[in-house]
């Protein structure tokens, strides 16, 4: 319950739907009173009414008030009436509606013109590997800029090393510096979670109750993780056997589980698409079977990769190369075989299987290990956003990185519903586009720069050889070297377990922009 409340200010939180058990929860974490903005019946009879919520939550000595708000909007007069509530309620106070959205919305409009906004020439939203290094890039060109970065995390991580601590060939510790220690100096670092765009006003709202303004906007707050789309997943993830690289406190036990398996049965998922680097999947596969090949225990472990998909990459140009090495590690294929349960202790997984005819059967494997990667989505707060598309993500121009109905508003990195591969080296062209393009729209001249889609898998086939995969928008080969690039190159490997990682901390993040032409047709 409380994972999902949103805290707009000291004294005012947001949630979804919630039932009577919960206002027993709500009551321990030092709520005074409950709003109900859903009108009753909105959701059918399993929806509580607000008159049985009201006993319950009077029962508790909780406050509690009735302002329902239509799907359309909320009029002026219930804008006035909450204004009223928040001065005569006991605070804190928790608004909820189905998703939280609503409620949120008529707190903005209650509260429009109360709270003095901090004013910024940029807002950058999220301080990953997208806006830092937008951040960096974008003083690099106009150090004058006045630039708040929003960011609640203290700590930063190369992520594209993961797969390889998972494999044996990477140092964890390498992976995560301080977040202060990225942030590029001249930016400002805001340290508090976004709760709400209201783009109209050209502000933001934050977890502390603050907003910041700004002139131009970047969202770039990466994806979620959806552990719990799977049932039974974050309860064993860690232990039983099961795993994932998608996490930074899980990789090491990727390799720990590795390298001790002996014999017996491994797993490998792939979720449904979009997901972060569509290649690390099976990256962990490819290097786990290396190591057993090369210690004996492969013709003892049987291997089989689960894919939601039906296909291998979605590159085909890629796929024969990797379909040698999926047949040299003995390895089966699980296509359109989707992950939705997990019994740790009992060693079973169940995938969703989808036949030819569009048939589902639901089919238990089980493993002595299990590598996850979960299902991804857009962050909450993107999802219930005006400014998302209808899948959820930030709906952007996929040449000029713009929002196509606030000009002002630029989106990069994984947030994105441009039909690009979700990768760092994805980000690293978009940083260009948006600094340039961002720059131009402040002089009011026409916008220079086109992404071409780029982005690039360095497919870990096994622990020294890599398949430098680079293509943009339609499948595009892209290659940034005169070489095939289906061919695995040791060179690949050394660009993919040094190179890289030292180009990302003393380059792409301090604004330096090696190879980041893009070339579209």
């Amino acid at each position: 319950m409380e994972q999902s409340i949103k805290r707009i200010d000291a004294s005012f939180s947001v949630t979804g739907q919630i039932e009577q058990s919960d206002l027993q929860s709500l009551a321990a974490l030092g709520f005074a009173s409950v709003i109900c903005n859903r009108p009753d019946h909105e959701g059918g009879p399993e929806q509580p009414e607000h008159t049985a919520m009201q006993q319950a939550a009077q029962a508790l000595g909780l406050s509690f008030a009735y302002l329902p708000v239509a799907t359309s909007g909320a009029t002026p007069g219930q804008v006035q009436q909450l204004r009223e509530l928040l001065d005569e309620l006991p605070k804190p106070v928790l608004a909820y509606c189905r998703t939280g959205n609503r409620s949120a919305k008529l707190f903005e409009a209650a509260t429009q013109g109360t709270r003095e906004a901090r004013q910024y020439d940029v807002v950058v939203v999220g301080g990953g590997s997208a806006g830092i290094s937008v951040s960096a890039s974008l003083l690099k060109r106009n150090p004058a800029l006045r630039i708040a970065v929003i960011e609640p995390s203290t700590e930063h991580y190369y992520q594209p090393a993961w797969t390889l601590v998972g494999g044996g060939a990477y140092d964890i510790k390498n992976t995560v510096r301080p977040t202060v220690a990225v942030m590029p100096k001249g930016a400002v670092w805001v340290k508090a979670s976004l709760c709400a765009f209201a783009p109209q006003r050209k502000v933001v709202l934050l977890s502390d109750g603050s907003e910041l303004g700004y002139q131009q906007l970047i969202v770039c707050p990466g994806l979620e993780l959806a552990w719990e789309n799977i049932e039974g997943l974050e309860e064993t993830l860690g232990k039983n056997g099961v795993t994932s690289n998608y996490r930074h406190d899980l990789a090491p036990y990727t390799w720990e589980l590795v390298r001790s398996l002996k014999g017996g049965k491994a797993l490998f998922t792939q979720p449904g698409m979009p997901i972060k680097c569509a290649g690390a999947p099976q990256k962990a596969m490819y290097l786990a079977c290396d190591h057993w090949r090369k210690r004996g225990a492969l013709d003892a472990i049987k291997v089989e990769f689960n894919l939601a998909g039906a296909v291998l990459f979605g590159v085909p140009a890629f796929v024969p190369p990797l379909m040698k090495y999926v047949e040299a590690y003995k390895a089966q294929l699980a296509f359109q075989s989707n992950l939705v349960k997990v019994d740790g202790p009992a060693r079973t997984a169940w995938f969703d299987v989808t036949d030819a005819k569009g048939g589902v059967t639901c089919v238990a494997k089980t493993f002595d290990l299990l590598h996850v990667v979960p299902p991804q989505q857009a962050p909450d707060v993107i999802r219930r956003s005006e400014l998302a598309d209808k899948a959820g993500w930030f709906e952007t121009d996929p040449a000029t990185l713009q929002h196509p109905r606030y000009p002002e508003i630029f989106a990069l990195g994984d947030v994105c519903n441009t039909p690009n591969a979700k990768t760092a080296a994805a980000t690293r062209k978009q940083v260009v586009v948006v600094a340039e393009n961002l720059l131009a729209l402040r002089k009011g001249v026409t916008l220079p720069k086109r992404y071409d889609g780029y982005g690039s898998c360095p497919l870990t086939v096994e622990n020294g050889k890599v398949i430098l995969a680079e293509f943009g928008y339609g499948g595009k080969l892209l290659p940034t070297f005169p070489l095939d690039p289906t061919v695995p190159r040791k060179s690949a490997w050394l660009l993919k377990a040094t190179l890289l990682p030292w180009f990302y901390w003393q380059g792409m993040l301090k604004g330096r922009e090696w190879f980041t032409d893009c070339k579209p047709d």
